[in-house]
């Protein structure tokens, strides 16, 4: 019997301890392939997951986070979608293949990995071949493993949702996953890029990146600065990533007729705003729950064609997971990867 090796935790919460166990490597039969891990990319959702469990069915020994890269070892006799050797990236909702997303209106669905599945820091996994796509020639497994929910999640919100022209203003909030992705999309697609940020260095990096606006939110009214810069036209597109009740603050930003994508929770998960704006402008306000596989598989061709080239903060070693959440909780300049 294979085993491998994996991180585990018993509990949720405070008390939950980390460890790395061993699991057992199932046999590779039908349309499962067998895949090594080589890089795990970590995002504030798998922070609030093993805080939380945010109300999940959670299986235990739980096995944390959902964005990795790896090669294909083996594949099941029905198999046709790869072939050994085959690099490989996951995708954040494995059910949601394209088009309208699965679910109902009494239940909504999240049956995502790294919560209502088992999550990816595992040396190993055996899963079916739908739960995955091609990673991008370009990039290193490290660089890759950011694409599933941070990549995707910015992609699906400017690009299949969005529907980004050239010459549209975008505006970021932060310097985290999700807004480096948004800015790098967004300068890709000609795209006039406005970002905010607390930290004047996280500021220059995010110049040197493209950005065309910067704007630190520790001076003054943020809005009233992006007002000025835009001679009061607002924003097409606003990457909504704090939640809470700074939605009223992405309302105030937009243009009339605008698009807001709401991502972040980072302020709770009770969204409010002053209703006046959201009637007299009429943005469409979109929920960005990541996106489907078509969608990541339109992301992957993009970021071959364009250079485009995922920030990595830093990365760690597979031992290293608990420096690496510390990391994660301080808020990096992009992404925490953990390579194998």
């Amino acid at each position: 019997m294979q085993t491998t090796r994996q991180w585990q935790t018993g509990a949720i919460g405070p008390e939950a301890d980390l460890k790395i166990g061993e699991a057992r490597i199932p046999d590779v039969s039908g349309t499962m392939i067998r895949v090594r891990t080589q890089a795990v990319s970590l995002n504030f959702r798998d922070r609030l997951v093993l805080e939380s469990g945010m109300g999940l069915p959670l299986q235990f020994p739980f096995v944390p986070a959902s964005d990795m890269a790896g090669v294909v070892e083996a594949v099941g006799p029905d198999v046709t979608r790869f072939k050994p050797g085959d690099p490989v990236i996951s995708t954040f909702s494995p059910d949601w293949i394209e088009g309208r997303g699965p679910g109902t209106a009494h239940t909504p669905h999240y049956q995502t990995r790294g919560g209502f599945y088992p999550g990816v820091l595992s040396e190993h996994t055996v899963l079916s071949e739908e739960w995955f796509t091609l990673a991008p020639a370009t990039l290193d497994a490290g660089e890759a493993s950011t694409l599933p929910c941070a990549g995707l999640t910015a992609w699906f919100a400017l690009i299949e949702c969005g529907r980004l022209k050239a010459g549209e203003k975008v505006l970021v909030q932060g310097t985290g996953g999700v807004a480096l992705f948004g800015l790098q999309i967004a300068k890709a697609h000609g795209a006039e890029v406005f970002i905010t940020s607390g930290s004047t260095e996280k500021l220059e990096r995010a110049s040197a990146l493209g950005a065309d606006h910067l704007i630190n939110r520790h001076d003054g009214d943020w809005v009233e600065q992006f007002y000025q810069l835009t001679g009061n036209y607002g924003a097409d597109h606003v990457l909504e990533i704090v939640g809470g009740p700074h939605l009223g603050q992405a309302l105030k930003a937009v243009a009339v007729n605008g698009r807001i994508s709401v991502i972040g929770v980072f302020e709770g998960f009770d969204v409010s705003a002053p209703v006046a704006p959201l009637l007299l402008k009429a943005p469409v306000v979109q929920g960005i729950t990541v996106g489907h596989r078509r969608a990541l598989e339109d992301l992957v061709r993009a970021v071959d064609q364009t250079g485009l080239k995922p920030v990595v903060d830093r990365r760690y070693a597979f031992e290293e997971l608990p420096q690496a959440l510390d990391h994660l909780y301080r808020g990096p300049f992009g992404k925490v990867v953990i390579e194998f």
